[in-house]
């Protein structure tokens, strides 16, 4: 088991972005989950919707507003932010916030809008080979050291001033087995698709291609970390079944929560997990119980686990080597966190 610190956020929007008709709630979200603890927010990138913020404006304001959580955009729309302006606004973004940012990267979604942005049409393989490119240029613009030229086939500089600041960690939003390489070759971490967890076909068919890349050029695949979009109902009681007949995980109680993510960083070696409420709940007081009640007992679950034998709760699916050691006193009463003035960054 790998004893790097597993990452805890929380989602300020949907798949598509937040809504520009909630910059209160998308706010106050952002402060909710740094007054409790957690280690990032995440927000879609999709110029091409007028009624969603801007994901690049939203993570910064959000930073200003906030002390100690970082930020990402999962994951960068790349052909509609060209590669030299994205370095200048991350290394610009870590500058002011003190390092709390993370740079997502994507090849491009939803090419029929994109294009509605003036942006050429690439085909698939095209667009995986500028989102390589664009990670290499990314990071030679940053950190600082001599001008710069790079002469690719989609990207070209010329004799340009990296900026001071290192590069952030990059994570993608890889699908296909092409832009998978690219994750394994080039990424520190990998975002899984459509809320593909740990368990689905998605997942089990693609982490060995990212694996196989990483070792092709001498890297540790264990260097490419995995952070699943993980939404779900937070319940009262233990539910009969925590995954739909599709596979996918509905939600719980908070014990079955536990169980369920201890599980999958001992026995997957997920690296983290962004949540988002699924129900009517609201989504700061669901986020305050995830970082409260859920998040601390897997910390400590996953810091104490050995293989033992305990019986799983109601509704888990028995499917592991071993189970997990839950914490043995139920969590402490749920007090929501308000955020208060940010004091300190990290």
């Amino acid at each position: 088991m790998s004893q790097r610190r597993v990452l805890f956020g929380a989602s300020l929007g949907q798949w598509n972005g937040a809504d520009v008709g909630n910059v209160a709630g998308v706010l106050d979200l952002a402060a909710t989950a740094d007054a409790n603890g957690l280690d990032m927010f995440t927000i879609a990138d999709h110029l091409y919707f007028g009624d969603k913020l801007d994901a690049y404006s939203t993570v910064a304001f959000a930073l200003g507003r906030t002390a100690i959580i970082s930020g990402i955009v999962t994951v960068t729309n790349l052909p509609t932010r060209p590669a030299p302006l994205v370095a200048r606004t991350i290394t610009s973004l870590s500058a002011l916030s003190g390092g709390r940012v993370i740079l997502g990267m994507g090849a491009g979604a939803i090419w029929d809008m994109i294009t509605q942005l003036g942006v050429p049409r690439l085909t698939p393989g095209a667009a995986v080979r500028a989102m390589e490119e664009a990670i290499t240029l990314i990071r030679a613009l940053s950190g600082g050291g001599e001008p710069v030229t790079f002469d690719g086939a989609f990207y070209q500089v010329s004799g340009l001033a990296p900026a001071p600041t290192p590069a952030p960690p990059i994570w993608t939003g890889s699908v296909g087995p092409r832009s998978l390489a690219v994750t394994g070759r080039a990424a520190d971490g990998w975002v899984p698709s459509m809320g593909s967890d740990w368990l689905s076909t998605r997942y089990l068919e693609s982490r060995p291609l990212i694996d196989e890349a990483a070792a092709a050029v001498g890297r540790e695949p264990s260097q490419v970390i995995d952070v699943f979009n993980f939404g779900g109902r937070i319940t009262p009681e233990p539910l009969a079944a925590t995954r739909g007949d599709d596979g996918r995980w509905i939600g719980g109680s908070v014990r079955q929560w536990i169980y369920e993510l201890t599980s999958a960083v001992i026995e997957h070696n997920a690296g983290g997990f962004v949540f988002r409420s699924t129900d009517d709940t609201p989504a700061p007081v669901a986020v305050a119980r995830f970082a409260q009640e859920i998040v601390p007992a897997v910390r400590e679950a996953v810091a104490k686990s050995l293989p033992a034998a305990v019986t799983a709760p109601c509704g888990a699916t028995s499917r592991r080597r071993h189970e997990p050691t839950l914490p043995a006193a139920s969590p402490p009463a749920f007090r929501p966190r308000r955020p208060g003035k940010a004091q300190r960054t990290r």
